[in-house]
C-alpha cells in the first residue's frame, strides 16, 4: 500500500509511519471538530471522538481493536454493576494489568514493539483511573484529597462517554493521560469561549516536528546499533561518554516529538485549557507531557523526572503512590510506584534496571543536595564565588547528560545480554559512581554525627 511504499522510501518501519500519520491526521480532525461539531450537544462530540479514534486504531492495528473494546466494555460493567463493591478497585486493577501483561507475553520481541499493546498500555491507565474516580465519587468528600475532589465522579458516565473518553483521537495512541472530569468539562463546553487553542496547538505541533527532525538526523549519526560496532568498541573512553550523552538525548527526542504532536492536536480540540493568567494569557498546558525548558536545562536527573512524561508520572502519583499512604513509608511507596511503572512497560529486564537506577539516583541526589547545603552554610564565600559556581554548573551538566544516557541504555536495549555488554564496555562506571556517592554520603553523615556528639 501507499504507507508501505512511504515507509520503504524513508527506511522506517511501517508501524512507525502509520503512527506518525495518525498523529498528524489529528490536526485536521481537531479543526473539523472546532469548526463544525463542538457547538452541538455533547453526544455529537462523543460519537465523533469514538468514530475518529476507532478509525485511527484500525488504521494502525487492524482488528486488534477488539482488545480495547473488550476492556472498555468490562470496565463499564464494573462501574455500572459493581460500583459499591468493596473490592472493585482491586478487581479492576488486576483485570487490566493482567490483560496487558498477557498481551506483552504473546507479543514482545527483543525490539521496541509498535503493536496493539502500545495504545493498550495508555488505555489501561485511563480505565484504572476512571474506576478510581467513580469509586471516589461514593466516598465522604471530607476524606478526599484536593486532587481526588477534582477528579471524583458522583455519577457514572454513559457507555458512549466511556468509549469516546477511551478513544479520544489525540491521546489514545501515545497519551497524554487526563481524568474523565477534564473530558466531561470539555464536552460540556466549559472551555469553548477561549479561542487561543489553534495558535497554541499549531506552535506545539511545530515543536514536535522540529524535535522529530533533530531525532531523525541524530539517529542517522548515532543509531542504537552503533554500540555494537567494532568502531565503537575500539574508540576512546571519552568518545564513548560523548556518544552516550548525545545518544541519550536523541533517544528521548523520539518520545518528546510524539508527545508534542499529540499535545498540539489535543490543544486544538480544546481539551487542555487550564486558566487565564494574571497577564490575560490563556494557559493551554493541561495535558502537557513534557516541560521543555526544564528538560533542556537539566542539571540533575531529578529534573528529567520532573520534566519528562509528566502526565504519566502525575497519574502514577495520584493513583498509585498517594494511595499507598497506608504503608506509612514514602520510600516503600516510591519504590512500589516505580516497580508498577516498570511492570506497566513490560517484562524486559531493561525496564526494571532503568527504574531501579532512577530510584537510586533520585535518592542519592536528595541526600547530595542536603550535604551541599550543609557545606554552603560553612563555606559560603568559596561556594558562592562565580568561578566555583561555573565549575559546579559545568560538572553538573556533564554528570546529568552522561548519567541520563547510562540509565536509558537498559530501557532502550531491553534484553539483559545486550545492555550488560554495553555496560561492560563502559567499565560499569555508572554503578561505580553510585557506589562512591553512597559511600561518600555514609562517611559524611557519620562525621556529622561524630561532631554533634
Amino acid at each position: 500500500g501507499i504507507i508501505g511504499k512511504l515507509a520503504e522510501s524513508l527506511g522506517a518501519p511501517e508501524p512507525a509511519i502509520r503512527l506518525l500519520v495518525s498523529l498528524l491526521l489529528n490536526y485536521p480532525l481537531a479543526i473539523i471538530y472546532r469548526k463544525f461539531i463542538s457547538k452541538y450537544i455533547p453526544n455529537t462530540s462523543h460519537i465523533y471522538f469514538a468514530l475518529a479514534g476507532i478509525s485511527l486504531y484500525i488504521f494502525n492495528y487492524g482488528m486488534d481493536v477488539w482488545h480495547s473494546v473488550v476492556s472498555i466494555g468490562i470496565t463499564y460493567l464494573f462501574i455500572t454493576f459493581l460500583r459499591k463493591m468493596k473490592h472493585l478497585l482491586a478487581i479492576n486493577f488486576i483485570f487490566h494489568m493482567s490483560y496487558l501483561l498477557i498481551g506483552y507475553y504473546f507479543t514482545e520481541s527483543g525490539e521496541y514493539d509498535i503493536k496493539w499493546t502500545m495504545p493498550h498500555c495508555v488505555l489501561v491507565l485511563r480505565l484504572i483511573g476512571l474506576v478510581f474516580d467513580v469509586s471516589d465519587g461514593l466516598r465522604d468528600k471530607a476524606k478526599l484529597s484536593n486532587d481526588q475532589k477534582e477528579t471524583a465522579l458522583e455519577n457514572v458516565p454513559s457507555f458512549l462517554q466511556v468509549v469516546a473518553f477511551a478513544f479520544f483521537p489525540a491521546s489514545f495512541l501515545v497519551g497524554p493521560q487526563f481524568p474523565f472530569r477534564r473530558y466531561e468539562r470539555f464536552t460540556k463546553g466549559e472551555f469553548e469561549k477561549y479561542t487561543g487553542c489553534l495558535k497554541t496547538g499549531l506552535l506545539r505541533g511545530a515543536l514536535g516536528v522540529l524535535y522529530l527532525g533533530i531525532r531523525q538526523i541524530g539517529v542517522m549519526k548515532v543509531p542504537d546499533s552503533y554500540f555494537f560496532t567494532k568502531d565503537f568498541e575500539e574508540s576512546t573512553y571519552i568518545h564513548k561518554l560523548v556518544v552516550l550523552a548525545v545518544w541519550g538525548k536523541i533517544s528521548l527526542y523520539k518520545y518528546i516529538s510524539c508527545w508534542l504532536l499529540a499535545e498540539g492536536a489535543a490543544i486544538i480540540f480544546g481539551l487542555t485549557f487550564v486558566r487565564v493568567d494574571e497577564n490575560g494569557e490563556e494557559d493551554w498546558s493541561g495535558c502537557s507531557n513534557v516541560k521543555l525548558t526544564l528538560f533542556e536545562t537539566a542539571t540533575k536527573l531529578g529534573h528529567y523526572v520532573q520534566s519528562f512524561n509528566v502526565n504519566t508520572n502525575h497519574w502514577v502519583a495520584s493513583y498509585v503512590y498517594k494511595r499507598l499512604k497506608f504503608l506509612g513509608n514514602r520510600t516503600i511507596s516510591y519504590a512500589a510506584a516505580l516497580f508498577f511503572l516498570a511492570l506497566w512497560h513490560g517484562f524486559h529486564t531493561g525496564y526494571y534496571m532503568s527504574f531501579f537506577l532512577e530510584y537510586l539516583i533520585i535518592t542519592i541526589e536528595k541526600h547530595a543536595e542536603t550535604m551541599f547545603d550543609s557545606l554552603k552554610s560553612k563555606y559560603p564565600r568559596l561556594l558562592e564565588a562565580l568561578p566555583t559556581k561555573i565549575i559546579i554548573g559545568v560538572v553538573r551538566v556533564q554528570y546529568t547528560v552522561v548519567l541520563m544516557g547510562w540509565c536509558l541504555l537498559p530501557f532502550t536495549l531491553l534484553d539483559y545480554e545486550r545492555w550488560i555488554h554495553i555496560y561492560s564496555l563502559y567499565k560499569y562506571f555508572g554503578f561505580i559512581l553510585l557506589a562512591f556517592l553512597f559511600l561518600f554520603r555514609f562517611v559524611f553523615t557519620t562525621l556529622q554525627k561524630m561532631k554533634k556528639e
